[in-house]
């Protein structure tokens, strides 16, 4: 059984659209921000992760999920990709990250606290995207078996 896949796929496209708008804000800003380098990776993490998930929209029915699997698929992305641009973000503004992202962070330190906050957001949207991912490939294993 699949997902709404109409309603899954506007979300992530929704998403991916939004996370390409403000990739593209924050490329403009990036030669301003404490890192400029961090900025950089901040700006194209918007930008692949937003043209990621508008091509998972455009995929999505193809993948053949549960609707309760589907559903923390899309969450899963979602709060990935988005945390992934956040996360570069406050680095970049901060100076942080040198530890978790040694060639964007070189030469950066920011408070413990700060640096502890990028380095949690860092695991729990690795985790989630990781597991985001499987679970598309699961669907679209499924839903080539189904149309054969």
């Amino acid at each position: 059984m699949a997902l709404n896949s109409g309603k899954s796929a506007r979300q992530l496209a929704i998403l991916g659209a939004a996370l390409v708008l403000i990739g593209l804000l924050t490329g403009l800003v990036s030669g301003q921000m404490a890192n400029p380098r961090m900025g950089l990776s901040s700006h194209l993490a918007g930008m692949m992760g937003g043209t990621l998930l508008l091509a998972l929209a455009a995929i999505w029915p193809m993948v053949r999920l549960s609707p309760r699997a589907g559903g923390w698929a899309v969450g899963l992305l979602g709060f990935g990709f988005t945390a992934n641009w956040l996360a570069t973000l406050l680095a970049a503004m901060w100076g942080a990250g040198s530890e978790t992202m040694p060639i964007a962070g070189a030469g950066h330190s920011a408070a413990p606290w700060r640096e502890g906050l990028v380095a949690a957001l860092l695991i729990a949207l690795s985790l989630a995207t990781i597991a985001g991912i499987a679970l598309v490939l699961i669907g679209l294993i499924k839903g080539r078996q189904s149309a054969a």
